[in-house]
């Protein structure tokens, strides 16, 4: 192993302890990290790739690398709620590609800096099924943290005005899904969700 790498790789781990903004502003109670955000994503490509008729190895790459930019940029939530939003999708991505071109290069890998672009193209099936398993991801942690309890939802919160409960992680979910595979298993997991907190869900 080169010098470089490793001061590379201990970056790449950085994703281990960087928390998800979303869940820290709602004061989850030990929130998952983005790496455990990054399992969740590719262990559902891994179950339902072939449903989707998507090659399942390159589909789990992708979303390995999906969030490897964060290392550097760190997590930046996307909101649901007008005024919310700190940084444009742009600068995001910007920032992100910039952060990921870097983090890849100690390891002559340019197919991992490939897949990342093709994945924030959306142009692709694959691309297109990764995300929707990125945003199942998000929604199937709100569910956990809701039948866990595992925030004060009797607490005044400055950061979600419009949303009660963890409704907002829907909202930002359910606009932007690409396949009907994507859809029949948020639907489920809302299903389950407004079963837990006795109502519908605000989109």
């Amino acid at each position: 192993m080169m010098a470089d790498e490793l001061s590379f790789l201990l970056e790449w781990f950085e994703l281990k302890d960087e928390l998800r903004t979303g869940w820290v502003l709602r004061n989850i109670d030990s929130p998952e990290s983005v790496a455990a955000h990054t399992w969740g994503t590719a262990i559902l490509c891994l179950l339902y790739a072939e449903r989707e008729d998507v090659d399942r190895q390159k589909a789990m790459t992708m979303a390995l690398v999906h969030d490897l930019g964060e290392a550097r940029t760190g997590d930046i939530a996307t909101r649901a709620e007008d005024g919310r939003q700190t940084v444009t999708t742009s600068e995001k991505e910007a920032a992100e590609r910039s952060a990921v071109t870097d983090l890849v290069a100690p390891f002559d890998n340019s197919d991992l800096l490939l897949l990342w672009e093709e994945y924030e193209a959306r142009d692709t099936p694959t691309a297109q099924f990764v995300k929707d398993m990125d945003l199942v991801d998000n929604c199937l942690q709100a569910l956990k943290y809701e039948r866990q309890n595992r925030y004060d939802d009797t607490k005044t919160n400055d950061h979600f005005s419009e949303f009660e409960n963890l409704d907002e992680f829907f909202a930002t979910a359910a606009p932007r899904f690409h396949t009907e595979l994507g859809e029949e298993l948020f639907k489920q997991i809302k299903t389950e969700y407004e079963r837990e907190i006795g109502r519908p869900c605000q989109l």
